[in-house]
C-alpha cells in the first residue's frame, strides 16, 4: 500500500492527524498498516496508535507484541480498544508493559471472572493468604500499597477490554467493578491488620458496602461508601479497647485505598453514611447500630441501607448487621413524612448542583441517573413492605422485578431500563478516559467525538451522542412521573395496553406513602373521574398522572384532588376545560399547586371555574383605572341594580383570584399584594357607588343627586395594605349642593351608604366585602354619613389623639374628586400637628397601646406568634411609625403618607430612625404581613395567629417559599425577625 493510499485509509478511519499517524505507523512496520482498520474502530484512533507506539518502545520483546497483534484480531481489538478509550490505562500499560498479555486471553469476551478469584488475586498481591479467615499482608506496607494499586489496574484492564470490545452489559460491568472493589477492601484490610499486629485479631470487623458498591453497580471511579461494624472477639472483652482497635483498622483501610503513591491512587472510601455521619464513631457494634437506627435515624438513612451488603472482613458479622436493619428498611414507608423526607433528600442533591453544570450533569440533573434510582427505590420501599420479590439492591434488577410483579408497566419498564443502561454506559466511558470521578458530560468537540465513538457512533459521533443522550433524559423525566402516578389509575379504571396493574391495596399503599391522608377516599375519587369510555374520562386518565404528582408535591394532596374533582364536575363538559389542561402544561401545574396549597384559591376557583383561564397568562394585578373602567362598564350593561352589583362582584372575584394565585405561586411581592387588594376595593366601591346612586335617584324620582359623595379609605385599606381577610374600613362624607335642603341631602347620602354596605356584604359567589364605618366620629353611635362641615366641626371641638392617629391612614379614594381633596385638606393639620405632638398626647398614645396589648390579645394566644398584636407584630411596628408621623409629620414631608414602608423609609432619611432600625422594622413588617396573607390563603379564612404544626403550617411554609418539611425553619425565622423588631419598638416607641 503506497503512502497516498495509506493516507486516504487513515483519514477514512477517523484519524485526526494523518501525517502523524503515517509516521507512527511507519515505526510499527508492516504490522502497523495491518492494524489501521482495527484502530479505526477505537474511540480515538490517533491516541490508540500513539499509545501503541509508546507501549512497543516499553516492552521487552517488541516483536512478541506486534506479532501477537498481527496474529490475533481479538487481542488487537481488546488492546487497541483500551488504548483508544482510556489514557489512564494506556499510561498504566506503558509503566507496566508486561500487563498487555492479560488481554490475549480468548475467553475474555465470553464470561467475567468469579468474585472469589478477583479477591484472591488482590489479597495475594499484598503477600497475604486468601484462604485464611483473616488474611494478613506480608509485604512491607509501602510495597504492599503499591502492589495493590498495580494489581487493581491489572484486573481492570481485561474488564475495560470486555466493556469496550465485547458489548458487555452495563450491569455485568458494574457488578465486576463492585467485586473488584470488594476484593480491594479485603486486601487493604489485610495490610491494615499487618500494621496493627496481634491487636488486629482481638476484634472482628465487617465492612458493609453501601450505595453503588453495595448494590453491585459500581462505576469505574466512585467513592466507595461503607459502614464499619465490629465485635470483640472474646466474650467479656473490653469493648472500649475493641472500638479503638476497630476504628484504627477502619481508618487505616480507608487511607490505604485513597492515598496517593508513586503508583497513583485507587478511590476514596467514604464512611459518611454511618450513624451521625462524619461526627459519629467510625465503627460501632451491632447493638450500637441498632440503638441509633431505632431511636435517631432519619428516613433517608434507611433508604440508603436498602443497598447494604457485607463485602469484606468478617462476612458473618456483616450478615448479622444486614439482618438487623432489614426490617427497619422495609417498614420505613410507614413513617409519617416519609415522602417529604425522600423529596428533601432529592431536593438537597439538586440544590447542590452548580448552575453552570446543571445541563451537563449525567447523574444528579433532571432526567439523570439519580431520578431513575430515586424512583425505583421509592417504589421498592412503598411496595416491598409486603412483597419480598422486589427487594433487590441493584437498580436494573429491581426495575426488572418491579415490572414482572406489575408495579411498573412492561413498556415503561423496558424504556426505563434502556435509558438507565445508556446513561450508565455513558458515565462509564466518561470516567474510563482518565479514571477520574466525574459525572459531567464534556462540552468540547474532541471529547464528545471520543465518547460517541466509544459507544459505537462512528458516523457523526458527537451529534449522535448528544441526540441519544437528550432522548434518554426526556424519557427518564417522563417515566419518573408515570411510574408513580399512572399505575394508580389502573387500580380504578380500565386502561388498555401494558399498564401496571396495581391492586387496590397496593394503590392505597402508594397513595399513603405519597402523602395522601385518606387513600381510600382518593381512590374513590379517581374511580369516579376515570371510569367509563367517554372522551372526558379518557382525557382525565391522560391528565391525572401529572396532576396526582403535582397534588402530592403540595401541602394537602387530598384537598388538591378533591378540589379538582369538584371543578371537573362543574366544567367537565365545557369544551375548553380538559383540553386546555391537557395541552397547556403550565395551567395544569399551576392549578394543581393552588388546589393542594390554598383553600382560599380553591374556594374562588370553585365559585369562578372560568378563572382557570387566568392561570395561563400574566398574573400581575391590573391597575385601578383599568379595573374601575371594566367594573363601571360591566355594571352599566345590566338593566337591574342587583344584577349590576353581581356583575361588579364577579369582576372582583376574578381579580381576587388573579392576585391570590400570583401570591401563592410566588409571583407577587407582599407590598404589591396589599396594593392590588386595595385597588380592587377602590374599583369595587367606585362601581358600586355609581350603580347605587343611579338606583336611589330612580327610587326617589330625582333627576340629579342632591349632594356630592366620597368614600375615605381608613386603616389598612387606607394604607394600601389590605390582606385577604381585611374589612374595608371607611368614612362616608357628603357635601350638599347649593340650594338643596340639608335634610334631603343627608337622607340621600345615608340611603346610598347603607345600600353600598348592604349589597357588598350579601352572601354570594364571591367573598363578601364588609364595608366597616366604625372609625367614624362617635363610632357606631355616630351618624353613618356626615357632611364635610360636620366633620370639620367635630374635629375642631371633640377630636381625640386616637382619632388623629386613625386619620394618618385616611385616603379619600372614591367618589367626587373635589370633595375628596377638600376632606384631605381638612384633616391634614389634625394628623400632622404643626407644632408636633404634645407630651401629654404622646403619653396617651402609649397608654392606649399598652391597653391594646393587655386587653386585645385573645385568651390563650401565644404573644410571640400572634401576627397582629404579638411582640414585634404588625401593631408594634405600625404604632411606632404612626407615633413618628404624629410628632414629625408637619416638618418632614415624606412622613405624610398612609403607607407604613414609605413612612419608615422617610423616617430613616430624616434621621428619626437609624437606617439599621428602619430596615429591621421594614423586614419584620413584610415578614409578618407575608405570613398573615399566607395563613389566610392556606386556611381560606382570616388568620391572625401563626398556624399550629399541621398541614396548614406546611402550606404557609410552601407559600412563603420554604420546603414543605421546613415549617419549623419558617417559624424560627419569624421569631428571630420579630424579636429584633420588638427591640427597636422598645427603644423608639416606648423610649
Amino acid at each position: 500500500m503506497n503512502r497516498a493510499t495509506l493516507r486516504g485509509e487513515v483519514l477514512k478511519q477517523g484519524f485526526a492527524d494523518a501525517d502523524r499517524a503515517l509516521e507512527e505507523l511507519a515505526e510499527l512496520g508492516a504490522t502497523g498498516r495491518e492494524l489501521v482498520a482495527i484502530l479505526g474502530r477505537s474511540a480515538e484512533p490517533g491516541a490508540a496508535l500513539t499509545s501503541l507506539v509508546r507501549l512497543a518502545d516499553a516492552v521487552d520483546d517488541r516483536d512478541e507484541l506486534l506479532g501477537a497483534l498481527a496474529a490475533d484480531e481479538g487481542t488487537a481489538m481488546r488492546l487497541l480498544g483500551v488504548l483508544g478509550a482510556s489514557a489512564a490505562l494506556a499510561d498504566h500499560l506503558v509503566a507496566h508493559p508486561d500487563h498487555w498479555r492479560v488481554l490475549t486471553d480468548p475467553t475474555l469476551g465470553t464470561s467475567r471472572p468469579a468474585a472469589w478469584a478477583i479477591r484472591a488475586a488482590l489479597i495475594e498481591a499484598v503477600g497475604a493468604d486468601p484462604h485464611t479467615p483473616e488474611p494478613v499482608a506480608t509485604l512491607p506496607e509501602a510495597q504492599a500499597v503499591d502492589a495493590l494499586r498495580v494489581a487493581y489496574r491489572r484486573l481492570l484492564l481485561p474488564l475495560a477490554a470486555r466493556d469496550l470490545t465485547h458489548q458487555a452489559g452495563v450491569d455485568d460491568v458494574a457488578a465486576e467493578l463492585s467485586d473488584l472493589a470488594a476484593g480491594t477492601l479485603d486486601a487493604a484490610l489485610s495490610v491494615a491488620r499487618a500494621s496493627l499486629g496481634e491487636a488486629a485479631h482481638s476484634v472482628r470487623l465487617a465492612v458493609i458496602a453501601m450505595g453503588k458498591c453495595g448494590g453491585h453497580e459500581l462505576n469505574y471511579v466512585s467513592d466507595v461508601d461503607v459502614i464499619f461494624v465490629h465485635a470483640p472477639r472474646e466474650e467479656g472483652a473490653d469493648e472500649t479497647a475493641a472500638a479503638r482497635t476497630a476504628a484504627k483498622l477502619a481508618a487505616h483501610l480507608m487511607q490505604i485505598c485513597s492515598a496517593h503513591t508513586s503508583e497513583g491512587t485507587i478511590w476514596p472510601v467514604d464512611a459518611a453514611l454511618r450513624p451521625e455521619g462524619k461526627a459519629g464513631a467510625l465503627s460501632r457494634t451491632i447493638t450500637g447500630h441498632r440503638g441509633y437506627y431505632e431511636r435517631w435515624a432519619e428516613a433517608w438513612e434507611f433508604q440508603a441501607l436498602l443497598k447494604a451488603r457485607p463485602v469484606a472482613g468478617d462476612l458473618e458479622l456483616g450478615r448479622e448487621f444486614v439482618e438487623m436493619v432489614s426490617p427497619m428498611v422495609w417498614s420505613v414507608a410507614d413513617r409519617e413524612g416519609f415522602v417529604d423526607a425522600a423529596r428533601a433528600m432529592r431536593r438537597r442533591v439538586i440544590e447542590h448542583i452548580p448552575a453552570k453544570e446543571a445541563d451537563r450533569q449525567l447523574k444528579l440533573g433532571v432526567g439523570g441517573l439519580r431520578d431513575v434510582e430515586f424512583a425505583v427505590q421509592l417504589l421498592q420501599l412503598v411496595h416491598g413492605r409486603a412483597d419480598e420479590r422486589i427487594r433487590m439492591s441493584a437498580t436494573l434488577s429491581a426495575l426488572a422485578e418491579l415490572t414482572r410483579a406489575g408495579y411498573v408497566g412492561r413498556e415503561d419498564g423496558d424504556a426505563l431500563h434502556h435509558a438507565y443502561a445508556f446513561l450508565r454506559q455513558l458515565e462509564h466511558r466518561i470516567q474510563l478516559h482518565r479514571l477520574r470521578r466525574t459525572h459531567l458530560v464534556p462540552d468540547d468537540e474532541a471529547s464528545l467525538r471520543r465518547l460517541g465513538r466509544s459507544l459505537g457512533f462512528l458516523k457523526e459521533p458527537d451529534a449522535r451522542l448528544i441526540r441519544t443522550w437528550q432522548h434518554h433524559r426526556r424519557e427518564v423525566s417522563r417515566l419518573h412521573q408515570k411510574l408513580f402516578y399512572r399505575p394508580l389509575l389502573s387500580a380504578v379504571a380500565r386502561i388498555s395496553g401494558d399498564e401496571a396493574r396495581l391492586s387496590s391495596e397496593a394503590a392505597r399503599a402508594r397513595l399513603a406513602a405519597l402523602g395522601y391522608a385518606d387513600p381510600a377516599a382518593a381512590l374513590r375519587t379517581l374511580e369516579s373521574m376515570t371510569s367509563g369510555v367517554t372522551r372526558t374520562a379518557n382525557i382525565q386518565r391522560a391528565l391525572l398522572p401529572a396532576m396526582l404528582q403535582w397534588f402530592a408535591e403540595g401541602a394537602d394532596p387530598d384537598a388538591g384532588l378533591f378540589g379538582f374533582r369538584r371543578i371537573s364536575e362543574a366544567l367537565g363538559r365545557t369544551p375548553w376545560f380538559l383540553t386546555t389542561l391537557r395541552d397547556e402544561g403550565e395551567i395544569a401545574e399551576r392549578l394543581a399547586h393552588l388546589l393542594a396549597t390554598s383553600r382560599y384559591c380553591s374556594d374562588l376557583l370553585e365559585r369562578e371555574p372560568q378563572g382557570i383561564k387566568l392561570l395561563g397568562g400574566d398574573l400581575a394585578p391590573k391597575t385601578s383605572e383599568a379595573l374601575t373602567e371594566e367594573m363601571l362598564a360591566t355594571g352599566r350593561r345590566q338593566g337591574d341594580p342587583d344584577r349590576a352589583i353581581k356583575a361588579v362582584r364577579a369582576v372582583r372575584r376574578r381579580e381576587l383570584l388573579r392576585t391570590a394565585a400570583g401570591d401563592v405561586l410566588g409571583l407577587i411581592d407582599v407590598a404589591d399584594v396589599g396594593n392590588a387588594l386595595s385597588r380592587i376595593t377602590d374599583a369595587t366601591l367606585e362601581a358600586t357607588l355609581a350603580v347605587v346612586e343611579d338606583a336611589v335617584r330612580a327610587q326617589r324620582g330625582l333627576a340629579a343627586a342632591p349632594t356630592r359623595l366620597a368614600i375615605v379609605a381608613m386603616g389598612r385599606y387606607g394604607g394600601f395594605e389590605l390582606s385577604y381577610g381585611s374589612d374595608a374600613d371607611v368614612l362616608f362624607v357628603h357635601d350638599p349642593l347649593d340650594g338643596v335642603d340639608q335634610h334631603e341631602a343627608a337622607s340621600y347620602a345615608k340611603a346610598v351608604a347603607e345600600e353600598v354596605r348592604r349589597t357588598l356584604a350579601l352572601p354570594g359567589g364571591d367573598p363578601p366585602l364588609v364595608v366597616d364605618a366604625d372609625l367614624r366620629p362617635e363610632g357606631k353611635q355616630g351618624a353613618l354619613v356626615r357632611s364635610l362641615d360636620s366633620y370639620a366641626a367635630y374635629y375642631a371641638k371633640w377630636s381625640k389623639v386616637w382619632e388623629a392617629q386613625a386619620l394618618l391612614r385616611a385616603d379619600a379614594v372614591v367618589g367626587d374628586r373635589e370633595l375628596r381633596d377638600r376632606f384631605t385638606t381638612l384633616i391634614d393639620p389634625l394628623r400632622y400637628p404643626p407644632s408636633g405632638l404634645a407630651e401629654d398626647d404622646v403619653i396617651e398614645v402609649r397608654r392606649i397601646k399598652a391597653r391594646v396589648d393587655q386587653e386585645r390579645l385573645p385568651r390563650g394566644a401565644d404573644p410571640s406568634l400572634h401576627l397582629k398584636l404579638g411582640r414585634g407584630g404588625l401593631a408594634d411596628i405600625e404604632w411606632t411609625v404612626q407615633l413618628l408621623q404624629l410628632r414629625h409629620g408637619a416638618e418632614v414631608a415624606g412622613l405624610r403618607t398612609t403607607q407604613t414602608l414609605s413612612a419608615l423609609a422617610s423616617a430613616a432619611e430624616a434621621g428619626l430612625l437609624t437606617r439599621d432600625d428602619a430596615e429591621v422594622l421594614a423586614t419584620a413588617w413584610r415578614t409578618v404581613s407575608r405570613v398573615r396573607n399566607a395563613a389566610t390563603l392556606a386556611r381560606g379564612k382570616p388568620v391572625d395567629q401563626m398556624p399550629r404544626p399541621s398541614r396548614e403550617r406546611r402550606a404557609v411554609a410552601g407559600i412563603l417559599g420554604y420546603p414543605l418539611d421546613q415549617s419549623d425553619a419558617m417559624v424560627n425565622d419569624y421569631l428571630r425577625v420579630t424579636r429584633r423588631a420588638r427591640a427597636v419598638v422598645d427603644r423608639v416607641f416606648w423610649e
